[in-house]
């Protein structure tokens, strides 16, 4: 099979728009900036001019449903997110959401926009449309699924700082902004940091839609995606070699090294209690249990207290935490959450608007829907303490004969 390629500076198009012929068939990419009004301009004008057999779409069925839809989250189901233990995934897509959002109204465009207008413009002209992303929760899940604890903890943290750090950007960045895809970027600046992160973000997802626009039907084929997905694409493309999609699209197991670590605390703590009541009786054993449920369960409590929770959830959060915390099953915090979703569930305006409030402090303790993530962090950051003062009370107890 002959592979030719067209550099990204070639075409009446400009550098914005490579062109790969594999075999009888032509791929143009159209690398677009989601936040870039001149880039609604070039998916519409490329579309028009070269009237492909189909349009591919850097978009999955869910993000394509947001756009398309104007309330999106309606139907999210808060709690079987909870249940499932994805809250920390929605919370990164939601801030990444909220990032761009803010830089695209400096800018004017809605984030995706170009994504819809290609879109529009091939259902108008009646040409099929292929959405070609992975399922951004399969993407997100796997993100998390590549780090560690302690890269878990660090993401969070340096993403909610960056979250509220003011986001002004002069007229030269504005017009820088303009001719990149600004996520890619970000995804850049974050892959620097955390590697694994890039790889399932921006590495994997290359091949993936290098992978389904091989599989999109026609001779000729558009594709509309981020810029910093064109380069990726294309050596894919070149390439032309066939990507196996399964494993792209599989959640990892739990590795039994990890399953390990995380039974290894719960299995010391309980090995010291029962070794304290063989040495000293039950009454010092029954002691040594009540010191870990206060240990856990008061600095939970305090969590849910701190993040205004309803009262029922801090009382959850205080009897959940000495269970939860022996257990690498389920944490408190989700547990804490779910309560909280239940007992104040969010009203459908909170979860359209959060994208613009998760960026501002206050809001967090106002908003029904942020208040059930600050209740998932705070009591998560109390039971995760109380795990290290009940466990050293515990060792106390038993170097001092119980």
């Amino acid at each position: 099979m002959s592979v030719t390629e067209a550099g990204p500076e070639a075409g009446e198009f400009g550098g914005d728009v490579a062109r790969i012929a594999v075999g009888e068939r032509e791929f143009v990419l159209v690398g677009t900036a989601h936040i870039s009004r001149e880039s609604v301009e070039l998916a519409r004008r490329v579309i028009a001019e070269e009237k492909p057999d189909c349009v591919c779409l850097e978009l999955d069925q869910r993000r394509y449903e947001a756009l398309t839809q104007e309330t999106p989250f309606e139907s999210l189901d808060l709690k079987e997110v909870i249940r499932r233990g994805q809250l920390s995934t929605l919370i990164l897509n939601l801030v990444l959401a909220s990032y761009q959002r803010r830089l695209g109204g400096q800018l004017g465009v809605t984030p995706g926009t170009e994504l819809l207008e290609a879109a529009r413009v091939a259902q108008a002209a009646g040409i099929p449309i292929e959405l070609c992303d992975r399922d951004v929760r399969i993407t997100l899940r796997r993100a998390w699924d590549s780090l560690s604890f302690w890269r878990r903890c660090l993401l969070l943290s340096t993403s909610i700082t960056a979250l509220f750090q003011p986001q002004e950007i002069s007229e030269e960045e504005i017009r820088h902004l303009r001719r990149q895809d600004v996520l890619s970027a970000l995804m850049k600046e974050i892959g620097d940091e955390f590697p694994d992160l890039k790889a399932v973000l921006i590495d994997e997802r290359d091949a993936y839609l290098a992978e389904r626009m091989q599989s999109a039907l026609g001779r000729r084929v558009v594709a509309v995606v981020g810029a910093g997905h064109v380069a990726g694409i294309r050596t894919a493309l070149t390439r032309a070699a066939r990507v196996n999609l399964a494993p792209l699209e599989a959640l990892p197991p739990t590795s039994p090294l990890w399953k390990l670590a995380g039974w290894s605390i719960p299995a010391a703590v309980i090995g010291a209690i029962v070794f304290i009541g063989w040495r000293h009786g039950v009454a010092a054993a029954w002691g040594s249990a009540l010191v870990w449920s206060a240990s856990t369960g008061v600095p939970a409590m305090a969590g849910a207290a701190a993040a205004f929770a309803h009262p029922l959830t801090a009382v959850v959060a205080l009897l959940a935490a000495p269970i939860t915390t022996l257990t690498p099953l389920i944490g408190v915090g989700h547990v804490a959450a779910l309560a909280q979703a239940y007992l104040q569930p969010p009203l459908v305006r909170e979860f359209q608007s959060v994208p613009d409030e998760i960026g501002t402090l206050s809001r967090w303790w106002s908003n029904r829907l942020l208040r059930i993530f600050l209740v998932f962090l705070l009591t998560t950051l109390g039971g995760s303490l109380g795990v290290f003062v009940g466990g050293a009370e515990i060792l106390k107890k038993l170097g001092a004969g119980g």
